[in-house]
């Protein structure tokens, strides 16, 4: 069983503050018939707070998985996309391509989150999946396929943490 919890910090920013949000967590669940999963309850105690405002769920850009963006979450990385120039090709490229598939997605009355037909195609959801904890998102994965990742980036992370995390002092 694992433990979570959530994190709020209050960051200043352009005069404001803004939540932080931290999610913490890895939880295995089942997606039903209809393509729909229950948040298991430690992940959802984490969202109360925000799960009126709905969320937002795209392909992953570097893996094969979903991400579930809070709606403040999104909003907030909506503002460095909407400063691309809409006349730099690339620009245009990148923000059509990130867009493919986002859906706005909502808990249902039973706590139950309707994963959209093509994006659980685009992660390979079968029966079984994790959803896993990214700061503040969430990835969705097929159960052997998030497994068969943790393996391959296990073999490297004290390289990799080194590199990125080295850094930072």
């Amino acid at each position: 069983m694992v433990k979570s919890g959530l994190c709020v910090l209050y960051l200043q920013h352009e005069n404001t503050y803004h939540k932080m949000l931290k999610i913490i967590g890895v939880h295995e669940c089942k997606v039903d018939n209809k393509g729909r999963i229950m948040l298991p309850a430690a992940l959802k105690n984490q969202l109360d707070s925000i799960i009126a405002d709905g969320f937002i769920i795209k392909r992953s850009i570097f893996q094969p998985c979903l991400e579930i963006h809070p709606r403040k979450v999104w909003d907030e990385s909506m503002i460095g996309i909407n400063k691309l120039s809409r006349f730099i090709q690339k620009n245009v490229d990148f923000i059509r391509v990130f867009m493919a598939g986002v859906k706005e997605v909502e808990l249902d009355g039973m706590g139950r989150l309707q994963i959209p037909r093509d994006l659980a195609i685009f992660a390979n959801l079968n029966k079984d999946v994790v959803l896993s904890s990214s700061i503040n998102i969430i990835e969705v994965w097929d159960k052997e396929q998030y497994e068969a990742t943790i393996a391959r980036d296990q073999n490297n992370f004290s390289e990799l943490a080194e590199e990125v995390m080295g850094q930072l002092n």
